[in-house]
């Protein structure tokens, strides 16, 4: 079976490695992988590696996608922490019980969208994330990564390849 991933990326300064390993991991397990910014104009990664977006957010169907990553980077707290369109979408896919998944600062996004309360999450080791996850009521641990449910969350481009595999498990 072949799945679905929508891979939300700023349109710059997204972190690479957290966009590159787990699109790695997706590909190696025959998944098909849609890429979503802002705009479809090139979008610029932190240490350079640019991607040309198939979709822009506000074009994406939740109902076409088995999961929604939403990768992390400095890029994300510009473009998409206060993305309405973005947290429509992952409301939406939550509501249809989807696969949805931050790394580093983009689980920001989803405390945004209101998709953290009491649910186990981790985020980039700085405090004003940290305090944004709990406001929002989600249970913050220092970990890799952290499966609770249908939500998934990485903390750093260190974690970006496990991130992968415990989303490839999730949809297995």
């Amino acid at each position: 079976m072949v799945n679905n991933i929508l891979m939300i990326i700023a349109q710059n300064d997204f972190r690479d490695e957290e966009f590159l390993e787990p699109k790695k991991v997706f590909e190696s397990n025959n998944s098909k992988i849609t890429v979503a910014s802002v705009t479809t104009k090139e979008a610029r990664g932190m240490l350079n590696t640019i991607v040309k977006p198939d979709i822009r957010i506000a074009d994406a169907n939740a109902n076409d996608y088995d999961a929604i990553v939403v990768v992390g980077g400095m890029g994300s707290k510009k473009y998409l922490w206060e993305n309405k369109k973005l947290h429509n979408l992952l409301q939406d896919a939550n509501n249809k019980n989807k696969i949805i998944a931050a790394i580093c600062i983009s689980p920001v996004v989803l405390a945004k969208s209101k998709l953290l309360t009491d649910k186990k999450c981790t985020v980039f080791n700085d405090p004003e994330s940290i305090k944004l996850i709990s406001k929002a009521g989600g249970i913050y641990e220092n970990k890799d990564v952290r499966v609770d449910g249908n939500i998934i969350t990485g903390r750093d481009p260190k974690s970006a390849k496990k991130f992968g595999k415990e989303i490839i498990k999730a949809l297995n």
